[in-house]
């Protein structure tokens, strides 16, 4: 997508959401930001209404769009899979933390004829997408899959053309394991892609590659098994293959955690994690006095993001994310009571 049209976009959902602040007050919180973890956000959100009363009106539209909304203050927070990073910090007019609500997985997935169940290393992934493997029948791919017929078909890599946190940590786990990919196009939301077609969101992704034979593609768990579409078993840095599954992306996100919960968690060293795994985070600010902002606005907020974290992690197993882990957790729980109104706590 175009710079301007990107930016158009964000006008318009700047203008919507701020109609949206006025109008529904305190009962509706409003957030933007990551397409990665929207079907567990519709589930939770729905059942948080359901026992509340309180309305949250999530727009998935990116990562990057999620940041620049949370930025300008026109939602309550901003959603990402890429944490804000210390030289970022200064672009917001206040403090602001980061809460962790699940855990994905980032698939490879592809359209190849037949139910082939492939076997593919992070240096075979980059250098499809650096377009020096351009054939699935490459002597690359065909070694790491004994006894399985590739076709002599081009390959077409497809990849996210809105900035993603998807991205963000896709390109974080290419970059571990590809010297070449790391000086040539690096780790960002949004990168100079060597080949390929761009789509806009997971879902974009998605559909390119379930209707066009020969695509490969990386998009969140969920969006891959609603979609009946093929994924990769990836070779860890332990040597082990791993499917993608909530046990392995479990594995991945096991350990200490950081009190900020800033993390990257691809190319684990866990033995059966799976190697390109993320967190995604919801953004708010710690002071939340700010504009027209009311506190009963603020508490809930607060209200939320505490349901989210714990009875809220039960619906997100179904819809194939792995719950926080138990330091993950009680990080948040720090994080969510240092929140304040007026410089007091909004939760103790």
């Amino acid at each position: 997508m175009k710079r301007n049209a990107v930016s158009k976009s964000l006008m318009l959902l700047t203008l919507f959401v701020l109609g949206l602040t006025s109008a529904l007050g305190a009962q509706t919180l409003l957030g933007s930001g990551a397409t990665f973890p929207a079907p567990a956000y519709t589930k939770m959100f729905d059942e948080y209404y359901k026992l509340t009363g309180v309305k949250v009106n999530y727009q998935a539209i990116g990562s990057s769009g999620g940041l620049k909304n949370i930025q300008d203050r026109v939602v309550d927070f901003g959603g990402t899979d890429s944490f804000i990073k210390d030289a970022d910090f200064s672009k917001y007019p206040g403090q602001v933390v980061h809460i962790p609500t699940v855990i994905g997985a980032i698939v490879v997935t592809y359209n190849l004829p037949g139910s082939l169940k492939l076997r593919l290393t992070g240096d075979v992934v980059a250098d499809i997408y650096l377009g020096k493997i351009t054939k699935w029948n490459d002597k690359a791919i065909t070694e790491l899959n004994p006894g399985v017929k590739l076709p002599n078909l081009a390959i077409m890599p497809v990849y996210r053309s809105d900035g993603s946190g998807t991205t963000f940590n896709f390109t974080a786990y290419l970059s571990a394991v590809s010297a070449e990919w790391k000086s040539k196009v690096g780790n960002a939301n949004s990168v100079s892609w060597p080949v390929g077609q761009g789509a806009a969101q997971n879902a974009g992704v998605a559909g390119v590659v379930k209707q066009t034979p020969g695509t490969i593609g990386y998009v969140e768990l969920a969006y891959a098994n609603q979609n009946n579409m093929a994924v990769a078993v990836i070779k860890n840095s332990s040597g082990n293959w791993i499917e993608p599954s909530l046990a392995s992306t479990s594995a991945a996100a096991a350990g200490a955690f950081p009190a900020d919960t800033r993390i990257v968690l691809v190319n684990t060293d866990a033995k059966e994690g799976y190697p390109i795994s993320s967190l995604t985070w919801l953004v708010v600010y710690r002071e939340q006095n700010y504009g027209n902002r009311s506190r009963e606005q603020a508490e809930q907020l607060v209200k939320l993001l505490w349901w989210m974290i714990h009875d809220g992690q039960q619906y997100v197993t179904a819809l194939d994310y792995a719950p926080l882990p138990a330091p993950a957790v009680k990080a948040s729980e720090a994080i969510i009571k240092s929140i304040t109104y007026n410089g007091q706590a909004l939760i103790k």
